[in-house]
């Protein structure tokens, strides 16, 4: 009788799996624990929020939560815009060019931002937004990925509805508006939590356009909570981790089904 053995795939995948839980188990183990069980596991050690308390009284968390939060939500607003428009033009749209136009927007997905960061920083200085929350979001405004994505959901619209949506008087941005963008929900949370997901952990780019609290995000904000001359203990630091991840873990949880569907989908198209 023939016996089923797991695949090199799935051990592998499995302790990737492991590799990457164990930073997250020991965080969460640390930050509900009494900084003298932070190093040992013991199943008896008294579960706690003071190192939750403690974190939020020693650092302005509150003001880098709305900081990060106008961030996300800026930057996610405009790139939904600006890639809506684009998708819409490059997928139902023809145009002298338009073939070539779209391979350029895809070739800023190989250009890593971090080559552009002296370039944005003259234009930021130019326009006098140096630490400032705009400063932070104006070069991420415009997302190939996320017009990539869009695109590839706009192109499976049966011409039908949109045929349908024309006999009813629609103009063109109508046949957007009532057509494309509702079929398109799935990917605009998949976006979405790709958009979020990036700006909200982004570290190198808001440490240098930012210097004070009043526009510095939550990534930064720990790392200067977490320096060693500060004299934080171990377990407050991993309980200020906890909280600024904990957002993302639960958006993650509640849309993962839309998140991966929609990866599939584009892929198939």
């Amino acid at each position: 009788m023939r016996q089923n053995h797991p695949s090199v795939e799935t051990v592998a995948a499995w302790v990737l799996a492991l590799l990457w839980l164990l930073p997250l188990a020991y965080s969460l183990w640390s930050a509900f624990h009494p900084a003298e069980y932070a190093t040992r596991f013991d199943l008896t050690a008294p579960l706690t929020l003071d190192n939750f308390a403690r974190a939020w009284r020693q650092a302005p968390f509150a003001r880098y939560y709305l900081n990060t939060a106008l961030l996300v939500t800026m930057v996610l607003a405009g790139q939904i815009v600006i890639a809506t428009l684009a998708a819409y033009a490059f997928a139902r749209f023809r145009f002298v060019g338009r073939d070539v136009l779209f391979a350029l927007v895809l070739v800023q997905l190989m250009i890593m931002p971090d080559v552009l960061i002296v370039e944005n920083y003259r234009v930021i200085s130019w326009l006098n937004l140096l630490d400032t929350i705009p400063a932070i979001a104006l070069p991420y405004m415009a997302s190939a990925f996320g017009t990539f994505l869009l695109r590839q959901a706009f192109k499976s619209v049966p011409n039908e509805l949109v045929e349908a949506a024309r006999v009813e008087g629609a103009s063109s941005f109508g046949v957007l508006w009532r057509v494309f963008v509702p079929l398109g929900k799935t990917t605009y949370i998949a976006f979405g939590l790709v958009s979020v997901s990036y700006h909200w952990n982004n570290f190198l780019w808001p440490l240098i356009v930012t210097n004070s609290v009043e526009s510095r995000p939550l990534t930064v904000g720990l790392a200067v909570f977490g320096a060693p001359e500060t004299g934080v203990d171990w377990s407050v630091i991993t309980a200020a981790t906890v909280m600024t991840m904990a957002p993302l873990l639960l958006a993650f949880l509640l849309f993962q089904r839309q998140f991966v569907q929609s990866f599939m989908r584009a892929g198939i198209r």
